[in-house]
């Protein structure tokens, strides 16, 4: 039952961080197809709180999961840009 919000929570950290790394169109589309391809079949693949919303609607995921999704969410993409600073901007 956690699994699947720890693959949000990893899936979102992995995008995020490549996205502040490279700025790269192609290395971000890259990423979220790798994350979606590690994690999908486990979490639906979101790694978005706007998808995550979108799935909801589309009753690929429950009412009570909306929450731990965006909270995983937010919480690996805030993980990634402290991961960032610390990487490339040697701020500890």
């Amino acid at each position: 039952m956690i699994h699947k919000y720890l693959v949000e929570f990893l899936g979102t950290m992995f995008l995020v961080f490549i996205l502040l790394a490279t700025g790269n169109y192609l290395a971000i589309g890259s990423a979220l197809a790798i994350a979606i391809l590690l994690g999908g079949s486990i979490s639906g693949g979101a790694y978005n709180p706007a998808v995550a919303i979108a799935l909801l609607v589309k009753r690929k995921i429950t009412i009570k999961d909306i929450i731990p999704y965006i909270v995983a969410e937010i919480a690996g993409a805030l993980c990634a840009v402290e991961l960032y600073n610390l990487v490339y901007k040697g701020r500890f």
